[in-house]
């Protein structure tokens, strides 16, 4: 079994608004809300490539996603790892992500209007798993 309990696993399905941290230049946490899908054990974010998270990525891939936390959402969790940037062929999770979080119309919309933008993913690998209460 890995990282992520059934429990964990159940709660990073829904379509939560996380909030991705990477490091700067400075060295300060840089925070952003992002969608997310859990791909196996990986957090999978998209993004276009010429986001500061993307830079921040390059020099220092060690950060975080936290998920929940707000009213209602009975906990949380705090993903640390690694993250890396890869490429989305064909825009599948571009278009996985825009379904998850918006209903068909809206999402048919703006999968057509953000097909030409130079997206890409972000995946974190999970190296450590902290329970918020």
């Amino acid at each position: 079994m890995g990282l992520l309990s059934d429990e964990a696993r159940a709660f990073l399905q829904k379509p939560l608004l996380a909030r991705m941290s990477t490091i700067d230049e400075q060295g300060y946490p840089h925070t952003v809300p992002v969608w997310f899908k859990l791909d196996g054990d990986d957090i999978v974010i998209i993004a276009t490539r010429d986001t500061r998270k993307v830079g921040h990525i390059a020099r220092n891939p060690k950060g975080a996603v936290a998920v929940g936390g707000d009213s209602g959402d009975g906990g949380g969790y705090l993903l640390k790892g690694e993250f890396s940037v890869e490429e989305d062929p064909g825009l599948y999770w571009m278009k996985t992500l825009t379904y998850h979080y918006e209903d068909e119309e809206q999402a048919a919309k703006d999968v057509a209007a953000w097909s030409d933008l130079d997206m890409i993913v972000i995946r974190l690998k999970i190296r450590k798993v902290i329970k918020v209460a």
